[in-house]
């Protein structure tokens, strides 16, 4: 007869665990037009890509000595606003889905229980407000533009949930720090309101959200860039996001965005906002900022065998189950 496992090994990652992410975004599309007509639909035209091709120089790091002296051939795709267009546009929408605490797949029942009493647990306690607060602010801010934000004169961010609609200036809003709606902001309140809804029920909700960029005329605009790996030497090899000809962002770079939440690795009050990530990976700095003892998994467990997190952390945790992903105890 074999023994019954003990606890600390029932509560031990299931090989088998992964939650489905409960922000669904769209791709966005990419429009242009004058900020004078931000309220006329039919003015505004479709972003079309088209190539160039550069003499540049070798400029890299190491470049042969044989290769200084040479031209570097550049063809790639680029996007531009036209010269009669001085706003950017940017269209995408947002689902908010809510039963967190059910995983999408899970080869553990006591594991599985206790995840659906831990959410239950911070549901009650913690309504999803602090999460909400801030997703709502990268949403208000303007984030998801990227590159597309910097140098903007002005930002304006439209926000339609079924009859309402709501307008904020991004610059109110920082990136960095995260505003809590006050008496003075009621279309923030009631975002923050929606998305905690959306996430606390066992349905949905819908937004419909649309940011226009005055970049002034003619200017470059950046669509997400596509992963081409090896490309033939003289060959093109820059190529960008589009859908049905019109330049387009990645979904996965809105949603990067909208969880760029993460001030709660480090015990710096003015500590730039990451990415939720299971070790804090912001690959583009070749940085983690947890990779020890503050990381996901340690701090799930921790909290699963009733020990003690701060709030914050139980923030984090649950953001990361939000995100989504696959956490099985295999490597």
């Amino acid at each position: 007869m074999t023994d019954k496992p003990t606890r600390t090994n029932a509560l031990a990652l299931p090989s088998v665990l992964a939650f489905s992410r409960k922000l669904e975004v769209s791709d966005a599309l990419m429009a242009s037009g004058l900020w004078t007509d931000i309220d006329k639909i039919e003015k505004w035209q479709s972003i079309e890509l088209h190539e160039k091709r550069n003499r540049a120089t070798h400029s890299q790091y190491g470049a042969k000595d044989e290769d200084k002296p040479k031209p570097n051939l550049s063809w790639g795709d680029v996007a531009t606003l036209p010269h009669g267009a001085d706003t950017l546009r940017i269209k995408f929408t947002l689902k908010i889905l809510g039963s967190l605490e059910k995983p999408t797949a899970c080869n553990s029942p006591v594991f599985e229980a206790k995840i659906i009493q831990i959410v239950e647990s911070y549901r009650n306690e913690h309504q999803f407000k602090e999460l909400a607060i801030r997703y709502a602010n990268n949403i208000a801010n303007g984030r998801f533009l990227w590159r597309n934000r910097v140098g903007a004169e002005s930002i304006s961010i439209q926000v339609k949930h079924r009859e309402q609609s709501w307008q904020f200036n991004a610059y109110d809003y920082k990136l960095d720090q995260f505003t809590s709606p006050d008496d003075d902001d009621h279309s923030f309140a009631q975002l923050v309101s929606v998305i905690q809804k959306g996430l606390q029920g066992d349905g949905f909700e819908y937004l419909e959200i649309t940011a226009f960029s005055k970049l002034e005329f003619g200017q470059p605009v950046f669509p997400s860039q596509e992963m081409v790996l090896n490309p033939p030497k003289g060959e093109k090899s820059k190529f960008l996001f589009q859908l049905s000809s019109c330049a387009a962002m990645h979904s996965e770079k809105i949603g990067n965005a909208l969880r760029t939440i993460d001030t709660w690795y480090a015990e710096d009050d003015k500590a730039r906002a990451i990415a939720i990530e299971p070790y804090g990976s912001v690959t583009s700095r070749g940085e983690a900022h947890r990779i020890s003892k503050n990381d996901f998994y340690t701090l799930l467990q921790k909290w699963l065998k009733d020990e003690v997190i701060s709030a914050i952390q139980q923030h984090y945790v649950i953001a990361t189950l939000i995100r989504g992903g696959v956490f099985g105890g295999n490597e």
